[in-house]
C-alpha cells in the first residue's frame, strides 16, 4: 500500500466531504476525464503516423451491475502509463489534463476540448464509492496497471488486464444509508437505477462531444403466433440495447444559419420547461483573450415566482459542453434576472470542484457583454416590434424600473430608454424619448402622475390642468414608478430641437431652416417631476402672480382652514395652476403622497414618513366665493366644515381615504 503524496487524509477528506456539495456531480466527474482521454488520443493521432486512430470509434460506456453493486465507466481513451497513474491519481489535486492542455495550447479547438482537472474530479468518486479500481493502458504500450484505493489512507498499483488501450474505472457503492431521527437517509443504490443515470447523464454531460452509450431495457412486441386466434391479446418482451444517451452537439455550438426559429423555440421550451414560445431568442459568439458561445431567451411570458423571494436568476454555465452550474446568477444583472438561458466557456475559471465559480474578471466580462447585448435585443425589440415589446414591457417592465432604483438612480442611462409609459395626451405606451420629442418648445421637465389607477389619474385635478395648458403627463401606476423617477431625478433627452432664448437667435434660425438649411439640435436634460408636487410650475407669469395676490388678500380665511385642519396640512394657499376643480392635494418635500401610500401599505407602516400636504383652492371656482363669504360673516364653524370637506374630497380624488369615512359622510349630510 502506497501513501497518498499530500496529506491525504485530511485533503482527501476536505475533498469529498466539504468541496463538493452535490454527490451526483462525481459521474460528470468521470465522464469528463473520459472525454478527455479520447480527445487526447485523438490529438495524438494527428501528430503520430503509427496512431491509427477511427474518431468514430471513440465512446464512453456507462456499466451499472446491481448484482455486484458496481458502476463502471470506460473509455478507450490514451490510457495511462504506470508512472503517469502514479503521478496523475498518486497526487491529489495533481492535474494531467491541465498539464496537457499547457504543452498543447496551439490545438485547442481543433476538434480538441480538454476539460481539464483529472485529478480533482477523479476523487469525488469517494462521495459514493467505499472503493475504486482503475484498469489502464496507455496508447502504444503492452501490459495494463491497476489503480485500487478505498480513498483512506494510500492506494495499490499492480499489473492489469485490459485489450486495448483505454481506462475502466469500477466504483464498489457505499451501503445504503437508513435515515434516522427525522434525518434523510442516503441511498447510493440509486446510481445502479437505468432511469437515474440516464438522466444525470443528460442534465450534466449532454453536450459531451463523445457519444456516451448505455445498455437500456426496452420493451417489444412478440410477433403473433401462427396458430393464434381472433381473442389473441399482444404480448411482448424486455430486451436490453446499446443506446448513446447524449445529444453530443449542443445547439449554441451551431451556426444561426443552420438552427430554425423553430428549433430554437423547441430547445427553449424543453429546456426551461415553458408552454410558449420566447419573445426572443439572441445568440452570439466571441472569440479573442475571451472565447463562450450564448444562447439567451427573453420569455413570452413572467414566470408566476418572477416577483417572489424564491425565484433564482442566472443562466445555465458551461465549461467545453459540461454543465458546471445550472444557474449562475453572476452572469446576470438584477434587473435582467428573467433572461435564460446557457453560456460555454472554455476559459472560465473554475476552483477544483467545479461547482463554485471564483470571481474572476473573465466572468465579469462575460456578464457585460451579455447585459449590453440583452440591452441592444430589447432596444432593437422596442423599435422593430412595439406591439411585441409593449406585451414584454407589460410583464416585466417593473423589473427594469425597479433596477434604476435600486442602483441609486446610476443604472439609468443604460435602462430609462427601455422604459414604457402612458401618456395622457396620446394615449397611448410612449417612451421617455418620444415624450420629449412631443414636449412644446419650451417645457423644462418631465410631468409624471403617479397612483393606483389609470382612469383615476387623469381625472386628476392637477393631470388636467396640466394637458389644459398644453403639457402631457405620463401616468403611472406601478408602485415603483415613483421611487424610479425620485431615484433617476432627470433625463437627457437626445437630439432635440435648438432652444433660443434670444428671440432674434431664434428668428434668424427659423429664416435658415425654411431656407433649407438642418434644424439644430441638442440634447437637454430635463427634470422628472409629479404634477401633484408644489414646485411644478406650469403656470404662467400671470397665473401665478393673480395666485400670490388672491393668497395675500385671504390670508385669514386661510389661516383659519389651516387651524381647522391642524396637522394634515402644512399650508393652505391658491393653486395658479387649477382650472375647473375647486381644490387639490398636493406635497411639498422629497415625500410624494403616492411614496406614502406605498410605504403606508408595507411592513414598516407605522415608522413610514408622511407627506408634507398642501390643500391648494382654485380662486376661481364658486366654492371659493362660498368659502370668502363665510369668512367675511365671522362663520367659523362653516369655515371649518368646508376645510374639512374640501381635504376629504380632494383626498379621495387622488385615491386616498380620508382619516374618518364616516365623518365625511356625516359632513355632506350637514351641508345637504
Amino acid at each position: 500500500m502506497k501513501q497518498f503524496k499530500t496529506e491525504s487524509k485530511k485533503l482527501l477528506d476536505l475533498m469529498i466531504n466539504s468541496i463538493y456539495t452535490n454527490k451526483e456531480i462525481f459521474l460528470r466527474e468521470l465522464i469528463s476525464n473520459a472525454s478527455d482521454a479520447e480527445d487526447k488520443l485523438y490529438l495524438k493521432s494527428l501528430t503520430d503516423s503509427d496512431v491509427k486512430l477511427d474518431q468514430d470509434s471513440l465512446s464512453i460506456r456507462i456499466t451499472p451491475d446491481k448484482d455486484a453493486r458496481t458502476l463502471t465507466i470506460s473509455d478507450n481513451g490514451i490510457g495511462m502509463t504506470a508512472k503517469e497513474l502514479e503521478r496523475n491519481l498518486g497526487t491529489i489535486a495533481h492535474s494531467g489534463s491541465e498539464e496537457f492542455k499547457a504543452a498543447n495550447a496551439e490545438h485547442q479547438g481543433d476538434d480538441v476540448d480538454i476539460i481539464g482537472q483529472f485529478g480533482v474530479g477523479f476523487y469525488s468518486a469517494f462521495m459514493v464509492a467505499k472503493e475504486v479500481k482503475v484498469t489502464t493502458r496507455a496508447c502504444g504500450e503492452d501490459v495494463a496497471h491497476t489503480w485500487t484505493s478505498d480513498g483512506l489512507e494510500g492506494y495499490a498499483i499492480e499489473d492489469g488486464q485490459r485489450d486495448h488501450c483505454g481506462t475502466d474505472i469500477v466504483l464498489t457503492l457505499k451501503d445504503d444509508v437508513e435515515g434516522e431521527g427525522g434525518e434523510q437517509g442516503e441511498r447510493y443504490s440509486r446510481f445502479l437505477e437505468e432511469w437515474t443515470l440516464k438522466d444525470l447523464v443528460r442534465t450534466y454531460s449532454n453536450y459531451v462531444r463523445h457519444p456516451i452509450q448505455m445498455m437500456v431495457t426496452k420493451s417489444r412486441q412478440k410477433p403473433k403466433p401462427e396458430d393464434a386466434g381472433d381473442d389473441y391479446k399482444p404480448e411482448y418482451e424486455d430486451y436490453t440495447e446499446l443506446e448513446t444517451i447524449n445529444s453530443m452537439t449542443p445547439i449554441w455550438k451551431k451556426s444561426k444559419a443552420d438552427v430554425t426559429p423553430e428549433e430554437y423555440n423547441e430547445f427553449y421550451k424543453s429546456t426551461f420547461h415553458d408552454w410558449e414560445d420566447p419573445a426572443r431568442t439572441i445568440t452570439f459568439h466571441a472569440e479573442g483573450t475571451l472565447e463562450y458561445d450564448a444562447l439567451l431567451f427573453v420569455p413570452g411570458k413572467a414566470p408566476f415566482d418572477l416577483y417572489s423571494k424564491d425565484y433564482e436568476k442566472g443562466l445555465a454555465l458551461y465549461s467545453s459542453n459540461v454543465l458546471i452550474m445550472e444557474k449562475c446568477a453572476d452572469l446576470l444583472p438584477d434587473y435582467y434576472n428573467f433572461v435564460r438561458g446557457i453560456v460555454d466557456s472554455p476559459d472560465v475559471s473554475l476552483n477544483i470542484s467545479r461547482e463554485t465559480l471564483q470571481q474572476n474578471r473573465q466572468l465579469h466580462a462575460i456578464a457585460n457583454r451579455i447585459e449590453k447585448k440583452v440591452t441592444s435585443e430589447l432596444e432593437a425589440m422596442r423599435d422593430q416590434d412595439r406591439e411585441a415589446y409593449e406585451k414584454f414591457f407589460e410583464s416585466f417592465g417593473r423589473g427594469l424600473k425597479f433596477g434604476i432604483y435600486s442602483s441609486y438612480g446610476m443604472k439609468a442611462s443604460e435602462l430609462a430608454d427601455l422604459l414604457l409609459f402612458w401618456s395622457a395626451r396620446e394615449n397611448k405606451m410612449v417612451t421617455l424619448a418620444e415624450y420629449a420629442k412631443a414636449m412644446p418648445a419650451g417645457q423644462k421637465a418631465v410631468y409624471y402622475a403617479a397612483g393606483d389607477s389609470r382612469d383615476r389619474l387623469a381625472k386628476m385635478p392637477v393631470v388636467k390642468a396640466a394637458l389644459d395648458h398644453g403639457f402631457d403627463v405620463l401616468l403611472c401606476t406601478a408602485d415603483v414608478d415613483e421611487f424610479t423617477f425620485q431615484a433617476m431625478r432627470q433625463y437627457t433627452a437626445k437630439n432635440l430641437p435648438k432652444v433660443y432664448e434670444d428671440d432674434a437667435a431664434r428668428e434668424a434660425v427659423e429664416k435658415a431652416v425654411a431656407d433649407g438649411a438642418e434644424p439644430e439640435l441638442e440634447d437637454r436634460t430635463l427634470d422628472l417631476k409629479n404634477v401633484a408636487s408644489g414646485d411644478v410650475d406650469f403656470a404662467s407669469e400671470d397665473e401665478k402672480k393673480e395666485a400670490e395676490e388672491a393668497t395675500k388678500e385671504n390670508e385669514d380665511l386661510f389661516k383659519g382652514m389651516k387651524d381647522a385642519l391642524g396637522d394634515k396640512v402644512t399650508k393652505v394657499a391658491v393653486s395658479a395652476r387649477l382650472t375647473d376643480a375647486p381644490a387639490a392635494i398636493t406635497s411639498e418635500g422629497p415625500v410624494s403622497l403616492e411614496m406614502e401610500r406605498v410605504m403606508a401599505a408595507g411592513p414598516d407602516a407605522d415608522q413610514a414618513p408622511k407627506a408634507q400636504r398642501v390643500l391648494e383652492l382654485n380662486a376661481k371656482h364658486p366654492v371659493f366665493a362660498k368659502l370668502q363669504a363665510a369668512e367675511k360673516d365671522g362663520d367659523a364653524d362653516k369655515v371649518k366644515l368646508y376645510a374639512g370637506l374640501l381635504y376629504d374630497q380632494a383626498l379621495l380624488v387622488v385615491g386616498i381615504l380620508p382619516d374618518d369615512p364616516v365623518a365625511f359622510a356625516q359632513q355632506v349630510c350637514e351641508l345637504m
